[in-house]
């Protein structure tokens, strides 16, 4: 049976925050110097999965861009209008070819029937990974910002994401970055809010003028 999962609110934030801080005085700084984080956030289906294919190594700022481009193109963004321009048209809003061949691959996964996102966000995080993942394009990076951004769980951890990883060694003063894994295991005493520590983590590398 399907069920609606829990997804983050300003209470539910608040909460997460404060637990968290409460024990880890590293976190805790974070707040004391910066405030709380900002909810990021992305339209859930597909739209914010194009969204989230666009942010794949490029930085956020030239994602963005991109991304404007394309629905001032594309209108509206759906699934069965993307699918009718050219590659030609949609380079024009900055997508390289690997990239259209991604968006390509989800909107014709979304038209077949193949992938129902409205259902599938009511699953479960494993079978939603599993789902998407078979899409061409789509690894654990974009499952996980997809989930964190999009459908707003509690306790997803994107563990390679840069700049969660620089965050966290700007935070510490270490000398070399945590490896993925590393990260991983140390975010398992943020359960059940390792969302929220992302995005405090987030937030810290954003606002702090340590470069490393």
């Amino acid at each position: 049976m399907l069920r609606k999962f829990k997804s983050l609110t300003p209470e539910t934030i608040a909460q997460g925050v404060g637990e968290l801080t409460s024990g880890d005085q590293d976190l805790a700084r974070i707040v004391d110097q910066f405030g709380y984080p900002p909810n990021w956030q992305c339209e859930p289906g597909f739209i914010g999965l194009i969204e989230t294919i666009l942010g794949q190594q490029v930085s956020v700022a030239c994602a963005k861009t991109i991304f404007k481009r394309l629905t001032s193109i594309v209108v509206p963004l759906t699934p069965e209008n993307l699918l009718t321009y050219d590659d030609q048209k949609l380079q024009t809003a900055g997508l390289s070819r690997q990239k259209i061949s991604y968006c390509r691959a989800l909107a014709q996964a979304v038209t077949s029937g193949k992938l129902d996102l409205d259902r599938l966000a009511l699953e479960d995080e494993a079978t939603i990974r599993t789902a998407l993942k078979q899409i061409k394009g789509i690894g654990d990076w974009t499952v996980d910002t997809y989930l964190l951004m999009s459908l707003q769980r509690p306790d997803v951890f994107p563990k390679g994401d840069l700049g969660l990883i620089i965050g966290y060694q700007k935070l510490l003063g270490l000398a070399t970055r945590p490896t993925p894994k590393e990260l991983e295991k140390i975010a398992e005493k943020w359960r059940p809010w390792r969302a929220i520590a992302t995005r405090l983590l987030w937030h810290y590398y954003l606002n702090s003028p340590t470069k490393i």
